[in-house]
């Protein structure tokens, strides 16, 4: 801004020497484009202080700007970066020294290896400049400095812009959540076995003793056994949930075949739709690619939307698994008639402990069935999907990847 100052002063100056060896009056064209409205009754020299006073407000202005900007970044409460083409870091605010750990002015001129000493941050950046944003998560300093979440995105001008937000504190309760949920689920899981076991022998004495216990007492001691076996899935599926929202990697990969998964899960509901007066159907082509994963895992959420087809399923309404081949993901289908779900709910209907009112037709739930399969399937890199039209029924999809071009039976 200084040297736009010093050339308007200048281009001024050589103005008013013109004029003044012409000896001819002021161009009133070419002050107005100076800046100088009422030129044509001002000196040069008024001329050039003008623009001068209008080049420093100018400046003074862009700097106010630019201050301004800087103090809205700072109240945003998240560091921000710009680092330039050659990888340096051009400007960094408040925060982003705070979090990094640098004095004030430290950032400028440093490396992103530098001011983060982590290869990721490289990465992260490496792929924003390739495909226009990406981000990822660092711990620095290892276990003792801050969690940050990292958000890049290459700017339309010059550079890529970084975000910095600080997620130790959210990290922290979520730690203490899940040790909460863990603790209290293994404190209430054996109590409850009690119970479970304490109403199941109560019902076999009952049955044994015939006519001598009354109709009323054996529909008690029923209704013990069902709201404890609740108590105990809701108890598994926290501990399941906690475990898997914690980041707990899937460990136990193997080649499934979701066709013969399919197959198997059904028949562990066969009995349970009998009673429910719904018939299963299967529905497999042969071949099916393999798809990499934890069979269990992948089985609990074919087990999820079984249990809750059946439930919200009509006598007579039968429920359909299907699975097929859909470019590189096998894609699997649990489809039944049952009330649907309303338009309002499908955007929530994989949150945690949601539930459609309506839909309570066959008892409870925990409202985490779907929470688990939503984050089972995308721990293995799949996507989970619902369609449903109220009154007719819903179908409920998960695709995961393709494991490679081999093939395995489907095992129907």
């Amino acid at each position: 801004m200084e040297l736009l100052v010093a050339g308007v002063a200048l281009a001024c100056l050589a103005l008013g020497v013109a004029i003044g060896r012409r000896g001819a009056a002021v161009d009133a064209e070419q002050l107005r484009r100076l800046g100088a409205v009422d030129a044509p009754r001002a000196g040069p020299e008024e001329v050039v202080r003008r623009v001068v006073e209008r080049a420093e407000a100018a400046e003074r202005s862009v700097d106010l700007g630019r201050r301004d900007l800087a103090y809205l970044a700072d109240l945003t409460g998240v560091g921000i970066l710009l680092v330039d083409e050659d990888g340096r870091i051009a400007l960094a605010n408040t925060a982003a020294h705070v979090f990094l750990d640098r004095p004030p002015g430290g950032l400028a001129g440093r490396t992103p290896m530098e001011a983060f000493v982590d290869r990721r941050v490289e990465e992260i950046l490496a792929e924003a400049r390739a495909g226009g944003a990406a981000g990822g998560e660092i711990a620095l300093n290892e276990s003792e400095g801050p969690s940050l979440v990292i958000r890049a995105r290459r700017s339309p001008v010059r550079g890529i812009w970084v975000v910095l937000e600080d997620v130790t504190e959210l990290r922290r309760l979520q730690q203490i959540r899940a040790e909460f949920i863990d603790n209290l689920s293994h404190e209430l899981r054996t109590p409850l076995s009690t119970v479970s076991l304490l109403a199941e022998t109560l019902a076999r004495e009952a049955d044994a003793a015939g006519a001598a216990v009354p109709p009323r007492m054996r529909d008690r001691i029923a209704k013990i056994e069902v709201e404890t076996g609740h108590l105990v899935q809701m108890v598994n599926e926290l501990l399941d949930l906690s475990r898997i929202e914690s980041g707990a990697a899937v460990v136990h990969l193997d080649d499934v075949d979701l066709g013969r998964l399919a197959t198997a899960s059904t028949e562990r509901l066969r009995l349970f739709a009998d009673r429910q007066g719904v018939p299963l159907r299967v529905d497999v082509p042969e071949p099916v690619p393999a798809v990499r994963g934890d069979e269990a895992r992948l089985g609990q959420v074919l087990v999820n939307l079984l249990h809750n087809a059946v439930k919200f399923s009509p006598n007579g309404g039968e429920v359909v698994v299907r699975v097929r081949v859909d470019g590189d993901e096998v894609v699997t289908s649990v489809e039944d008639h049952g009330l649907g779900i309303p338009r309002a709910a499908l955007a929530r209907i994989f949150e945690r402990f949601y539930k459609v009112d309506r839909a309570r037709v066959r008892g409870g739930g925990t409202g985490l069935g779907l929470a688990i399969a939503r984050h089972v399937v995308e721990q293995h890199g799949g996507r989970i999907w619902v369609e449903s039209e109220e009154g007719r029924g819903s179908v409920f999809s998960f695709a995961l990847p393709v494991r490679d071009s081999s093939t395995i039976g489907a095992g129907s």
